[in-house]
């Protein structure tokens, strides 16, 4: 059997109730780090005819007017900051957000490490005392509810202090979506904690934490992904009275190999459409990928609109 099988056919979709909220508050204005090229002016384009984005275009202004002639697109209403490889688009777009002239920093075309540079360079004013956490929002094919993922993109091997920061990231974006008691579960191979798997004890110190801390929200954990998704597992196991098991809204993961894993298993096995916003700057900050289909750009948009309209 080929493996390609396991793959779904399904065309990620972009919820209509996502930009729908999204489009409800005044539409954000966006920073693009390096705008000039073809997927990023493809993002900003779509997500400002929706409504939920307000485009201000940093980097090489030849090749940001290039693109958009190429789309047909006349942006002669937006500014457009003209500026010198990928440093100075970086700091540019990341300081005109920390000086309040743009709501959400958008990645364009540069690389991650280099935009992620000018997000923690003090002196472009994005840094907070709250940690940077990234936290995918997951749709199934023709259904609105996500399910939150937090951290898969950004934190490497995440302290418990950094996980406490992820836990109330996907309590706050699952609010902002409009779930009013988040169920929280923290990942682990087995439901039990067991000295031999650690990531098992410290979920069980997570959620003990989270109980304490956070209100207005249900946690578990540890829990493996059968019972974290599945009713019919919960059922076989007796756990049904827990009242996250087989219904969670948001995962709080122990690495970022199992978190992405995750996420990437949604995406390319169940067609799932995966939005993602790194909270805890000053600003919502959009790390979008060149492998990002449209659908996706377009929630991460909707996502850092909203997020922003919460923080308004």
């Amino acid at each position: 059997m080929p493996r390609s099988a396991f793959l779904s056919q399904t065309a990620p979709d972009c919820p209509a109730s996502l930009i729908a909220q999204a489009a409800t508050g005044t539409a954000p204005r966006v920073a693009i780090a390096r705008a000039g090229a073809e997927l990023p002016m493809m993002a900003a384009k779509d997500a400002t005819q929706a409504g939920i984005m307000t485009p201000i275009f940093v980097g090489e202004a030849d090749a940001i007017y290039a693109e958009a002639a190429k789309l047909g697109w006349d942006i002669s209403a937006f500014t457009v900051h003209d500026t010198l490889g990928e440093a100075d688009a970086a700091n540019k777009a990341a300081s005109l957000c920390g000086s309040g002239d743009a709501d959400v920093l958008m990645k364009g075309h540069l690389h991650t490490d280099m935009f992620m540079k000018g997000v923690l360079t003090r002196d472009n004013g994005l840094r907070t005392a709250s940690r940077l956490v990234h936290v995918f929002h997951i749709t199934p094919p023709g259904r609105d509810e996500p399910l939150l993922i937090s951290d898969a993109a950004v934190n490497v091997t995440p302290d418990l202090k950094t996980r406490q920061a992820c836990t109330q990231a996907v309590v706050d974006l699952a609010r902002a979506r409009g779930i009013k008691r988040p169920k929280v579960a923290f990942l682990s191979a087995t439901e039990s904690a067991i000295p031999s798997v650690p990531s098992s004890v410290e979920a069980a110190e997570l959620c003990a934490w989270a109980k304490d801390n956070i209100e207005n929200a249900d946690f578990s954990g540890p829990l493996a992904m059968d019972l974290i998704l599945s009713p019919e597992a919960v059922a076989t196991k007796g756990l049904t009275d827990d009242p996250v098991a087989g219904q969670a809204d948001c995962i709080v993961v122990p690495d970022i190999v199992s978190g992405n894993a995750i996420f990437k298993s949604l995406v390319y096995m169940g067609g799932g459409c995966a939005g993602g916003v790194v909270m805890g700057a000053k600003v919502p900050v959009l790390l979008t990928s060149r492998a990002d289909p449209a659908a996706a750009r377009m929630a991460s948009a909707a996502l850092a609109a909203i997020l922003t309209q919460n923080q308004a």
